[in-house]
């Protein structure tokens, strides 16, 4: 089944909140390596200038990761996320992202079409705190492979 290039455009509603814990940030910097004592201890965090422990760039992929769920689950979307590939994730913060915060993100579909086969999948999650203001997006371009 070919992925939906109708859904190129559509908007999701709001997915979360989501409560960023400080053992989600320990657990999370542990996993991809990153070692900076703010990712792990209040008081370092705070001497950096930050409320609590600051989780790493990277983070953010877990939150727009549950939003895009909604679009991969939705069969008529056409993705058969055992063909999925990662293409490319990119994120711009606009500000970080720290224990306690409680965010929400809205998953946007930029651009579905086919190419030599192959389904690309392009969306963006714009992540929000609890008073709608922007903490992070993140754009992702998945594959969905061809039959052939």
């Amino acid at each position: 089944m070919p992925i939906n290039a109708d859904y190129a455009g559509r908007e999701y509603p709001p997915a979360g909140p989501f409560t960023v814990t400080r053992e989600e940030i320990v657990a999370f910097a542990d996993a991809v390596g990153a070692t900076g004592a703010a990712h792990r201890d209040q008081s370092a965090a705070q001497a950096l200038g930050y409320a609590d422990v600051v989780a790493p760039t990277t983070f953010a992929v877990r939150l727009a990761q549950q939003c895009e769920a909604q679009l991969v689950g939705d069969p008529e979307a056409g993705i058969d996320f055992a063909r999925v590939v990662h293409g490319e994730e990119t994120f711009v913060h606009h500000r970080p992202i720290v224990a306690g915060d409680v965010l929400k993100g809205v998953l946007h579909v930029d651009r579905m079409r086919e190419a030599g086969g192959n389904g690309m999948v392009s969306t963006r999650v714009e992540l929000a705190d609890d008073e709608g203001r922007p903490v992070t997006t993140v754009r992702s371009t998945i594959v969905v492979r061809g039959e052939g």
